[in-house]
Order: C-alpha cells, then structure tokens, then sequence
C-alpha cells in the first residue's frame, strides 16, 4: 500500500518486544483504568485520515451512549509516526485496551504476548466471519487480530486514460502478465509519453508475493520464514525490466520519486499513469483524488486463469487487544460492536474497507458511495477464485516493503542484475527474520 510506515527502529522493536515478553499473561498491566462506581476507561488507539476519525468518534459517542459506564478515549495519527509511538508506549507497559492493527507488524506483537489471543475473548461473536477473512488474523492456532475490512490486491485503471490512448480497457479475467506488458506500452506509445502505461510491480511487497503464489510458492511460509526462491524472485525482477525496456512504466528516477509521494501526488493520482497497483480499499480515495471514475481489474496471471493469479483476501486492517489490559472484556465487547454491530456499520461503511462481517456488508451496500460499491462488488465478484489468505509476516518481516522498493530502483537504474538483486534482496529480508 502507499503510505509507507517509517520502519521500526531496531532499538524501539526490541525494547517493545523485550517488554511484551517480559509483561506475559492476560490480566494485570495498565490500559484502561477503573474509575469510582463501576465505570471503565478504555484507551483505543487508531491510524487513519480526519475523516476516519471523525467517522470512529461517532461509533464511540455512540457506543458510550448505550454503555455510560464505559469511557473510551481515542488516540490517533498519522501512519508515518503511529508505529514508533505503539512500540514506545508498549515498551513502557503502557498499551492502549484497543488497536488498530497492520499486517506488518501482528506477528511483531503476537508472538512476543504483547496481543489477546481473542479466541479466549468473552463477548466476541465472530460466527458472522467468512472463514477466509478471520483465518487473516490466525496464526499457531489463536486469533489475534480480527478483521476490520477486506481488500485484495488489484490493478487500477484510469478509463480517461485508455480512451485518450485510444486502448481498450482488458477482460481482467483472462489476461495474463505478457498482455499487461503489451497494453502498458501501446498506451505510452500513442499517447506520446505523456500518459504512460503503468506503475512498477515493485513498488511494495505484494506484488511479489501474487508472483510467488501464481508459481506455486508464498512470500511468507506458515511457520513464519521466506518461502520466495532465488529463481522467482529473479524472474520477477527480469519481469520489471521487461516493462521498464518496453517503456510500458516511467524512467528509474520518476519511479523512485513516486515510492515515497503521498498518494495525492502520486504518479497515478496526478494522471500520469493509466494503470497502477493498488489494494481495493483505496479505490475512492484515489478516485477522489484523480476526479476520475476508475475501474479495479483482476492481477493478471501467467496462464490467463483468474482463478491462478494468487489472490486473496487481505485483512486491511486488524482490531487488536492489549494482552495487559485491565479490562479485556469490555475491550472485547466493544470490538464486538465495531464488528458486527449494524449501527457502526451504517456509520463506517467501507471506510475501513469492505465490511468482513456478511450480514453488515449486506445492511450497507445500499449506502456505499460509488467507489466503495465498486469496491464492494469487485470484492464479491473475485470471490470464487481466491486462493488460501497469505501467512502473516513473521518477527523482522515489516521491513520488507522498504527493502524491495530499494532492489527494484537498483535494477530499473541497471546497477544490479535481476539475480545478483535477488539474492541481496533475500539475504537482507533473512538478515531481518534472524
């Protein structure tokens, strides 16, 4: 995803994961506080937009309308500093009841106790729950991340753009990866350069990770190690230079600069590209930002199989639970209310992506804006030919996005081969897990 997180300091993560291990158990750290007469204090902890915000604040006034006994105080930011204040205030035992969590980093504070595993939740109903969508917040048999909305990696395209390229827009069904390569650089072509093709697949893990597991491998293994050999992630890399020696994406440098743009001025949103990655929650925000009807496409495949292209469903993010929080089942309910609770549902919608909850996707797809819909239907209709959810990172596996954008720019800049890249890219990423 863009937005890229400022990693984890090597000091800050083993402070933080140092410290959850040594807090162990389930009750008596700090969190939430109780106040006189009964009353409970929970602290929720979440990253997002103003509108987020404002958005989640109505479901806590809400929420606290119908429980007075419970307070519950939000703390929230920016995506670039979140991570660095979690580690900092769980190294001090001091985590907040509730967290929205990333992908990147569950395993980074399950494994070391510092999360509930919310199998042992009371009050927590996830009987709504596509197995698929909870399984992405599963790992060595507990749950300790519930899923807050799904999205699956998608290509995006700009139809302006195909039709000013005088280019029809593909069935996403069939295509495969030599098709994408082609289309990418007839636009570039007629249009003269001034619109190009496509972004890189490189520019995030997950691209190559859909590469592995259309050829029969994962980025990550189950039991939590690299599961990518040399010889596909050299392909992969072999692939970008295909694109780059086709003009289908931008010069090195347009692309480097493009990894660390906002996503309002990124490549795509400033209609440079006809085409680019994105994971499917983030549809309306970059039609808003392009004033463009844009259209999600299936990732293309090797074969011209959708049902071969490793897709799955993501968790776009998690509710967690601090394990040391005083008040875990009250943490839990109201968690449980985000979830499945109709009245939140009618106030975040897809905010946070497609609702994992059926009967709440259900409740309010009437009331999706039209990109939200778009996204909702695209996650719907994918649904047949997704594939087992991917593992989680393990402990040191956040740190890859960074590490790949950097291997994909020393190639497209031609300091490194595709395979002298990928096995610096692998011995970087194992140097990590260790």
């Amino acid at each position: 995803m863009r937005h890229i997180p400022r990693a984890l300091t090597a000091l800050a993560l083993a402070t933080t994961l140092l410290a959850a291990s040594a807090c162990g158990g389930d009750s008596g750290g700090p969190g939430g506080s109780s106040d006189a007469g009964g009353k409970v204090t929970l602290r929720f902890t979440w990253w997002g937009s103003d509108t987020r915000t404002k958005l989640t604040q109505q479901v806590i006034d809400a929420y606290q309308k119908d429980h007075p006994n419970v307070t519950i105080k939000g703390e929230f930011g920016e995506w670039s500093g979140y991570w660095d204040k979690l580690a900092t205030t769980v190294a001090a035992n001091d985590a907040p009841d509730i967290i929205q969590m990333d992908e990147k980093y569950l395993r980074e504070y399950a494994d070391r106790g510092a999360l509930l595993d919310l199998k042992k939740a009371q009050g927590l109903d996830t009987g709504k729950f596509e197995p698929d969508t909870l399984g992405a917040g599963e790992f060595d048999g507990g749950l300790y991340g519930l899923n807050a909305g799904i999205n699956s990696f998608a290509v995006v395209v700009n139809p302006a753009a195909f039709k000013t390229a005088g280019v029809a827009i593909p069935d996403d069904t069939t295509w495969t990866w030599d098709d994408f390569a082609r289309i990418a650089a007839e636009i570039t072509t007629k249009t003269g350069g001034k619109i190009t093709g496509t972004g890189t697949l490189g520019s995030n893990e997950a691209g190559l990770n859909l590469w592995a597991r259309q050829n029969g491998e994962s980025l990550w293994t189950k039991d939590g190690k690299l599961g990518v050999s040399p010889e596909k992630t050299t392909d992969f890399f072999k692939y970008i230079l295909k694109l780059r020696d086709a003009k289908a994406i931008p010069s090195a440098e347009a692309i480097s600069q493009d990894m660390n743009a906002s996503l309002d001025q990124s490549a795509f949103a400033t209609g440079k590209l006809a085409m680019s990655f994105i994971w499917s929650n983030q549809l309306n925000a970059f039609s808003k930002a392009t004033g463009q009807q844009l259209k999600l496409l299936r990732i293309p495949s090797s074969d011209g199989k959708a049902a071969d292209n490793g897709s799955y469903y993501k968790g776009s993010m998690f509710w967690s639970i601090s394990a040391r929080s005083k008040h875990q089942k009250e943490a839990a309910e109201f968690v449980n209310y985000l979830a499945n609770s109709t009245a939140a549902g009618d106030v975040l919608l897809a905010e946070r992506g497609v609702p994992p909850n059926t009967e709440i996707r259900s409740a309010v797809a009437s009331k999706l804006k039209p990109a939200d819909a778009a996204s909702a239907k695209f996650i719907q209709d994918i649904g047949k030919d997704l594939g087992d959810p991917s593992p989680a990172p393990p402990v040191g596996g956040g740190q890859v996005e960074k590490i790949i954008q950097r291997y994909t720019t020393e190639v497209l800049f031609g300091r490194q081969a595709p395979d002298a890249a990928a096995k610096a890219f692998l011995d970087e990423v194992n140097g990590e897990l260790k």
